[in-house]
């Protein structure tokens, strides 16, 4: 992936860090005209972006 495609992956990540990897290969298709598959997962590792959960919270009546 060139530098170029790096830092816009990076932006659209930024952006919305709900976005599912298929998602956002989808969206950077576009822009770039880059044939992007299992690339974005690799380089999002290497960025340093992790999988994450939002933790579930308990449900409090007052």
């Amino acid at each position: 992936m060139t530098e170029q495609g790096q830092r816009m992956l990076k932006r659209t990540v930024h952006l919305s860090l709900q976005l599912s990897a298929e998602s956002i290969a989808k969206d950077l298709h576009t822009p770039c005209g880059l044939q992007i598959s299992t690339t974005v997962r690799r380089e999002l590792h290497g960025m340093g972006f992790r999988g994450r959960a939002a933790a579930s919270k308990p449900y409090i009546i007052k």
